[in-house]
């Protein structure tokens, strides 16, 4: 094999590492996405039972008002993780699609070098059929001259 085909399959084998490397990072930030949109929603629960647990005990309206401000922008932060949460599995579809890409490019590279190794194979098969054809042939004539 030459040496620019196997430089050009481990490049392949190098994309399709980094496809996977990438795929998996993006596997990675979904699941932690997944575990902030869990504890921001453990905390609000938590709140809200801390505001439940206070309520009973007599609040003002200003403290009330207080905390009911702060569990809005905690249920406007939850919104917008939601939000979020598509663009995370977006990332993982692109990368899987990468990925297959080049898995698909690195087969495609290994078979067209496989090919190109039979291809030569049988040419040099063929030289040496034609080689030994010609040594009969020789001897052959050899002999009907003696």
């Amino acid at each position: 094999m030459s040496n620019a085909l196997a430089l050009i399959i481990e490049q392949a084998k190098e994309q399709e590492h980094q496809a996977s490397l990438a795929l998996n990072q993006a596997r990675i930030d979904q699941e932690n996405y997944r575990q902030q949109l869990a504890q921001i929603e453990q905390y609000r629960l938590d709140y809200l039972n801390q505001l439940s647990t206070r309520g009973q005990q007599g609040l003002t309206a200003s403290q009330y008002s207080h905390l009911q401000k702060f569990l809005t922008q905690l249920d406007n932060t939850l919104e917008k993780q939601k939000q979020a949460g598509g663009y995370f599995e977006e990332q993982i579809q692109k990368c899987a699609q990468h990925w297959q890409e080049m898995q698909q490019k690195r087969r495609s590279v290994e078979w067209l070098v496989e090919k190109r190794k039979r291809e030569h194979q049988k040419w040099l098969d063929k030289q040496e059929q034609k080689m030994m054809d010609e040594f009969v042939t020789l001897q052959f004539a050899r002999r009907l001259q003696q």
